[in-house]
């Protein structure tokens, strides 16, 4: 058997009932696997590997591994876990869920207005099913396609999800392996697209056996800022992490995924480990389109590239980070941290990343000190998957503060309008779309010795703010930033609903007919001034042009041909402070 063939993880159930169970556990001499009670010595397969089948297994049944030592570590493939992090994993059928949707063929990437959510704040209940029932409120509001925030078992019930361990298994916090497919399936009987955020960069601190099982998984001498780095190019260990979005993909039938932190993905490999996820993921998906973006603080194109014919072969979409970041300085005037990069005129890093993609193009970074990012200009715009608030964003803050109760309404409302109407591709925060204030603070579930490092951890990175920060493993911090679905049934909240609805019904009608086909090198900055951006796309329909000012004071409108598209505030002609105007020329224009 060659190294290719050898299975090494998860268990692997048939419809007679019989399942074959693999672990690479190559730091144990033998393992011995517990299931339903009763304790089943498995097989050495050379290379680290154990495997065992059994007869007659019903799904549901309960099973761990038992090590030398007499410890029972549940399954790190387990695709679903009876509780915690700790116990132990039961054995699912893939096929138990009927699914109702069968023909649901996607959603074009273009349409894409996509809205991050966290399955345990966005409603009371905190669950798969809970967050079901919202799915004909965001379809009808005007929204494509949910993004989930990271949901494999981690170590305890609160949490973002990006300390996960499990990296097959649902959070057994949130619902089942078949609730989560039910929601998957709700969305797509409504038209909308799922798409989930999936770590690969580093395991949580609860809950991973993994150095204990395999000391090899992991390179000692290589660091992230989570902990080791993982082995890559070790064949049982890159056979875990590519199988994973795949699994995803393909069991759940998501639309897409959002790879988190891919900068600290070191791997020496030929290809990389990525491009080798995505290469397989485009091979193996050809029925319906998938959508794979990346987070990554180095501003690279080499995993976006565009064939001549406009297909995607690699990934998707880049998070715009720059962008963000631009607009926060511009529009809050803060300069700490990241932010020190756009400390000087604001206006002009926003212009540049609206018209050609990335801010920083090879500059040098006033906060690393360190050369960062390559040209952008030949990537479309539906490359960049732009914000102006999100989970880091905010969760990221020491009181969690949203933009609307940083910087006012007026603002707000000029950067949501220029978020929506741009030709890149939008993402909004949940709650976002009806003016939420609640806070989306960081949280956590740890106990004894790890929640108190989390917790002097969090008050050490904030001791010069001069702030109180959240102990994040109290759970009223987790209460706390649950959205409050009560604002929908006030006046503030309808306003802001109806806004963000006008506002995604123009972009349907205007902007995503623009996108099918467009190429890179259409952006064009036409004027900066302090809190005032002015840039225009080219498109083969025509030339679309956003104007904003999100300063006290009024600039200069230049010459703009073309149909007014949007105004705010509304009949709006000249940039007075806080206006936003919008405007489409027919043809090839100025």
């Amino acid at each position: 058997m060659t190294a290719k063939s050898i299975r090494y993880w998860g268990c692997e159930y048939s419809d007679a009932n019989n399942v074959r169970f693999h672990l690479w556990a190559s730091g144990q001499q033998h393992v011995t696997l517990c299931l339903n009670d009763e304790t089943l010595p498995m097989n050495p397969t050379g290379d680290g590997g154990f495997e065992l089948t059994v007869n007659n297994v019903a799904p549901g049944s309960a099973y761990s591994f038992i090590l030398p030592d007499g410890s029972a570590v549940p399954d790190p493939a387990s695709r679903a876990q009876q509780g915690d992090v700790n116990g132990p994993s039961l054995v699912c059928d893939p096929h138990s869920y009927v699914w109702r949707n069968t023909h649901w063929q996607g959603r074009p990437w273009e349409e894409s207005v996509v809205y991050e959510l966290h399955i345990g704040t966005f409603t009371p209940e905190g669950t798969f099913r809970a967050a079901a029932d919202k799915l004909p409120y965001l379809a009808s509001l005007g929204i494509t396609m949910i993004e989930l925030m990271p949901v494999s078992q981690a170590g305890g019930n609160r949490g973002w999800g990006y300390d996960g361990v499990l990296l097959y298994a649902p959070h057994s916090a949130y619902g089942t392996p078949d609730e989560l497919k039910a929601f998957v399936d709700t969305a797509h009987g409504l038209g909308l697209s799922v798409v989930l955020d999936i770590v690969l960069n580093h395991f949580g601190p609860e809950g991973n056996y993994l150095p204990k099982l395999a000391p090899d998984f992991f390179h000692p001498e290589r660091m992230t800022p989570w902990g080791n780095g993982i082995a890559y190019d070790v064949a049982p260990v890159r056979q875990f992490i590519v199988d994973a979005p795949l699994y995803w993909l393909t069991e759940f039938r998501f639309d897409g995924l959002r790879f988190d932190a891919i900068d600290q993905i070191e791997d020496t490999s030929e290809p990389h480990v990525l491009i080798e996820i995505a290469t397989r993921i485009r091979a193996a998906i050809t029925d319906r389109p998938v959508h794979l973006t990346t987070e990554d603080s180095r501003n690279v194109v080499f995993l976006h590239p565009r064939e001549e014919d406009g297909s995607v072969p690699l990934f998707t979409g880049e998070w715009n980070d720059d962008l963000h970041n631009a607009v926060h300085v511009m529009a809050s005037g803060e300069t700490h941290a990241w932010y020190q990069d756009f400390a000087e005129k604001p206006e002009q890093w926003v212009a540049r990343a609206l018209a050609e993609g990335f801010a920083y193009q090879g500059e040098r970074s006033p906060q690393t000190g360190e050369i960062r990012g390559v040209k952008s200009t030949a990537q479309p715009p539906a490359a960049f998957v732009d914000f102006i608030q999100n989970h880091d964003q905010v969760g990221n803050r020491a009181q969690g503060d949203r933009l609307l109760s940083l910087i006012g309404e007026e603002r707000t409302r000029v950067l949501m309008a220029a978020l929506l109407l741009s030709p890149h591709i939008p993402l909004m925060f949940m709650g976002e779309e009806f003016g939420e204030t609640q806070p989306f603070l960081f949280f956590t579930d740890f106990h004894g010795d790890l929640a108190r490092a989390v917790r002097e951890g969090r008050a050490k990175e904030f001791s010069d703010h001069d702030e109180t920060v959240p102990d994040p493993n109290a759970p009223e911090t987790f209460a706390r930033s649950k959205l409050d679905w009560d604002k929908l049934n006030q006046p503030d909240g309808q306003n802001w609903l109806r806004f963000t609805q006008q506002l995604l019904q123009l972009r349907q009608r205007a902007i995503v007919p623009l996108l099918a086909g467009a190429q890179g090198g259409n952006g064009r900055v036409i004027k900066t001034a302090p809190g005032c951006v002015v840039v225009s796309w080219t498109f083969i329909q025509g030339t679309l042009s956003l104007a904003l000012n999100t300063g006290d004071q009024p600039q200069t409108m230049p010459e703009i041909a073309g149909e007014t598209l949007f105004a705010w505030p509304e009949g709006r002609t000249e940039l007075l402070a806080n206006t936003v105007i919008v405007r489409f020329a027919q043809g090839e224009s100025t």
